[in-house]
């Protein structure tokens, strides 16, 4: 890594910190944050932009649960998984539904890199697996 880019990124990180209030990114710090960039045009400024990209980003998946389900779910059922979530990972989380026909039934949700299962056809991969 040059060291113009580990300058940048270093500066990204900074302004990453700024964006973050209660463990969640702020739009409003975000757009403080961009327009102190516009304002200021730090030196490698697309570094430093697509650093910052990089991490807001990585932030907002790691608190954005994908719902994906074989039947009908509930707006109680989806606040419920939402709620036991945020408690459980101890930051804020919200959740969308997605239907996934594949899913025989039961759930999926996944949360960045995460994945949560609770499926028939999980249950049949496993039982197959392990036969």
């Amino acid at each position: 890594m040059s060291v113009q880019s580990k300058a940048a990124e270093q500066f990204a990180r900074q302004l990453f910190k700024l964006s973050v209030v209660d463990g969640a990114v702020s739009p409003n710090q975000v757009t403080g944050v961009l327009q102190y960039v516009e304002a200021h045009k730090p030196s490698n400024v697309v570094l430093v932009l697509k650093a910052y990209k990089r991490l807001i980003a990585a932030e907002l998946s790691r608190s954005a649960a994908v719902i994906e389900h074989a039947g009908p779910i509930s707006e109680s059922i989806q606040n419920a998984i939402g709620s036991a979530l945020t408690a459980k990972l101890k930051r804020p989380i919200t959740t969308t539904v997605k239907a996934n026909p594949q899913l025989l039934a039961g759930i999926r949700v996944k949360i960045g890199d995460d994945v949560f299962e609770s499926s028939v056809a999980s249950q049949l991969t496993s039982l197959a697996e392990n036969a």
